[in-house]
């Protein structure tokens, strides 16, 4: 894992790029979180596919505590993917109502995230 530093507006925003999932728990939230807090960024991008399957089937609950604890602490996250493939109407529903905040946001991609 590498993180790509992208200084957009005063912020110093911590791109993930990896080729392997870096996201299976909320244990993986919190030291993403904590390790790149401690470095000074001020948000964090994520790709989808750097996240486990798990997160975006909402029965896990695992989505809901992730984002719970960027929420607590503060910690901007936009995950980067495509959504629109999903069929899930909870889990468009979900991204729908977090794309609406700004502390948790879902978009198509990298440069739609900065300039969100």
């Amino acid at each position: 894992m590498t993180i790509e530093t992208h200084h957009i507006n005063n912020l110093k925003i911590a791109e993930i790029i990896s080729d392997d999932i870096v996201l299976r728990s909320v244990e993986d939230g919190l030291d993403l979180l904590g390790n790149l807090y401690y470095q000074g960024f001020d948000k964090i991008f994520i790709h989808e596919k750097n996240i486990t399957l798990d997160f975006f089937d909402l029965k896990t609950k695992l989505a809901g505590e992730v984002l719970q604890k960027f929420a607590q602490y503060r910690m901007p996250l936009t995950i980067i993917g495509d959504f629109s493939k999903s069929e899930s109407k909870s889990l468009t529903d979900f991204i729908y109502e977090s794309n609406k905040g700004r502390q948790i946001n879902f978009v198509g991609s990298l440069s739609e995230a900065i300039k969100r």
